[in-house]
């Protein structure tokens, strides 16, 4: 299950935790764990974690495939978790909406936020990467 202890977990929005929570439970039933690589993050770390990626990349633009500014993140704000092992975003991926867990980028299947809307509507569209999102634009 999730480990709560941690603060990536703790400091989720209270809504993606609950969504979470619960699909988490039942893709148990189906044999599948969900495993928070990265959830909530402080604005500092988020900073390095560009930093680096504007470093490995070789260029702002390149890195803001990949990675998002502290202004930015979902990360930072609680919004965003992203998940492993694939087994379990696998599961999201078929299961997820039902939830409002959606995945948002096509290069990071990892990374889901809470649209509470998919229970009825399905998921929305993902973007290619990061520098499509409209909220990335800031």
């Amino acid at each position: 299950m999730l480990d709560e202890t941690d603060p990536g977990v703790a400091r989720l929005d209270d809504d993606l935790l609950a969504a979470l929570r619960e699909a988490a439970a039942e893709a148990a039933g189906d044999d599948v764990t969900f495993h928070v690589n990265s959830g909530w993050r402080s604005a500092e770390l988020q900073t390095q974690l560009f930093d680096e990626a504007v470093a490995e990349y070789g260029s702002i633009e390149e890195a803001a495939r990949w990675v998002a500014t502290a202004e930015t993140s979902a990360h930072v704000s609680g919004d965003a978790v992203d998940l492993g092992p694939t087994a379990a975003t696998a599961w999201l991926s078929q299961h997820g909406a039902r939830f409002g867990l959606c995945q948002v980028y096509a290069n990071e299947p990892w990374h889901y936020e809470l649209f509470p809307d998919a229970a009825d509507a399905g998921c929305p569209d993902t973007y290619a990467d990061p520098t499509e999102d409209p909220r990335m634009q800031q």
